[in-house]
């Protein structure tokens, strides 16, 4: 993780979900193999895979982006927590020095609710994520 600081994730009943599906008992304690056999994804899989998408039109950091802004302007969740998801240093460097908890029960509540978002029907303004034939 950054600066070597631990980051734990709360994960939604969605993640969760997929992750069952997802796990074998093969004795691999990976979830998202890589090409290479025993190994995890690369950092550029998700670039790679948007360009063999043809979509150069998204980025990986804009998928975090497309959160901070939903939880800026749609959520109801203090900006403390919000950046706490990001794992983005919050504050200056007396009030880190003061702050000892990652808030993890508050980011649960947080990433299931980006989760009931996420999987909210579209609205006919959403841009499909894979090429659409013509």
């Amino acid at each position: 993780m950054k600066m070597d600081k631990e980051h734990r994730v709360p994960l939604s009943e969605p993640a969760l979900a997929l992750l069952r599906r997802l796990w074998t008992e093969d004795g691999n304690d990976l979830i998202f193999i890589g090409a290479q056999s025993g190994r995890g994804l690369g950092d550029r899989a998700l670039a790679e895979m948007l360009a063999k998408m043809g979509r150069s039109d998204i980025t990986v950091h804009g998928f975090r982006s497309t959160f901070r802004d939903w939880a800026a302007e749609v959520s109801h969740h203090p900006n403390h927590v919000v950046e706490q998801a990001l794992a983005h240093a919050i504050g200056n460097a007396v009030e880190r020095a003061y702050r000892r908890g990652d808030l993890f029960e508050k980011r649960r509540a947080l990433m299931q609710e980006w989760a009931t978002f996420c999987a909210r029907p579209a609205d006919g303004a959403v841009v499909p994520m894979r090429k659409v034939a013509p």
